[in-house]
């Protein structure tokens, strides 16, 4: 099954849980093709977790959310080594990390001695214990949410934590007339139980093989670099796109490309994904730290700045 295939059956359906998000589903999904975590920032009851859901039941793969809250430690994610009376022996019990789609919810509400187990797993796709590495399923998909409106009892996420996340979006509140639709789908219980796999991790594999073979031509791979170096040397910004933010790109990128069904990366691919790869790993200066949208708009003005190159992008 193509990228292209595989893509459009998973949009579809997670379409029928998930009411005029369609731009967002294929985020979620070229970032799943691409290796990458997603973190969704967005108030309370817009569809986050209906989301990671819907994406795990239409894989037909195993998915377990875990709620962060203060008092979870990092043994329930990576799990835990105790001594079982029984054997006489120690037993190493299994955390959610264990599974193919982790629903992190609310990450921001755990400690960041927590929040740091799942450096390792994100990053690498193992985990080590008690001098112990275990490889985890594949795929190894993290999406974390998070509320940007209120601040009691959370826990900032840091640096490190965010560039693990290969893009960060919302969701946002449906149109009006969308309201009527979600209603005849969710209104009489729970819809999710209707819903069945359209592909196997299998075919997740094999399209994320076919995606790192997509064509990106050497200049296109400059301006990824150029935009990431604008980002370091924009005003007011403290810290800009890393290393791993660039890869991120051009994964992302190479992803982009094969879901809408070229064999190539187009400068339009990387305009389109650079914001969601971009805005959360910018560490803003002074006042503008906690100034809402202000991150878009430097990354907005970058892309409005720098030349784009031209030329015949196919191989």
């Amino acid at each position: 099954m193509t990228p292209v295939e595989l893509s459009n059956k998973l949009i579809d359906n997670i379409e029928k849980m998930i009411v005029g998000k369609r731009d967002k589903a294929e985020l979620v999904v070229t970032a799943l093709l691409a290796g990458g975590n997603v973190l969704l920032e967005d108030v309370p009851g817009t569809g986050k977790t209906m989301l990671a859901r819907s994406l795990a039941a239409s894989v037909g793969v195993d998915f377990k959310r875990i709620q962060f809250t203060p008092d979870l430690l990092p043994a329930d994610l990576t799990g835990i080594t105790y001594f079982d009376p029984k054997t006489s022996d120690f037993t190493f019990r299994k955390g959610a990390v264990f599974t193919n789609v982790l629903l992190a919810d609310e990450i921001n509400r755990a400690t960041p001695r927590t929040q740091s187990a799942l450096l390792e797993a994100m990053e690498e796709k193992q985990i080590t214990i008690d001098g112990t590495t275990y490889i985890l399923h594949d795929p190894f998909f993290v999406i974390a949410t998070q509320n940007p409106v209120e601040t009691h009892g959370t826990y900032p996420l840091p640096e490190a934590q965010l560039d693990r996340f290969m893009i960060k979006t919302g969701m946002g509140y449906p149109e009006t007339e969308e309201y009527i639709s979600l209603i005849e789908t969710h209104g009489a219980g729970n819809a999710l139980s209707s819903l069945t796999a359209v592909c196997t991790a299998e075919d997740i594999k094999s399209a994320k093989e076919q995606c790192e073979k997509i064509y990106l031509h050497k200049d296109l791979a400059a301006y990824i670099v150029n935009l990431a170096e604008k980002t370091r040397t924009a005003e007011s910004v403290l810290l800009g796109l890393s290393t791993r933010g660039i890869l991120a790109a051009v994964r992302m990128s190479r992803a982009l490309a094969a879901v809408r069904g070229r064999g190539f990366v187009t400068p339009d691919d990387i305009k389109y994904i650079f914001p969601y790869i971009a805005c959360h790993r910018l560490i803003l200066s002074g006042g503008y730290k906690h100034k809402a949208g202000r991150a878009e708009e430097i990354i907005s003005g970058i892309l409005s700045s720098q030349p784009v190159p031209s030329e015949d992008w196919s191989v």
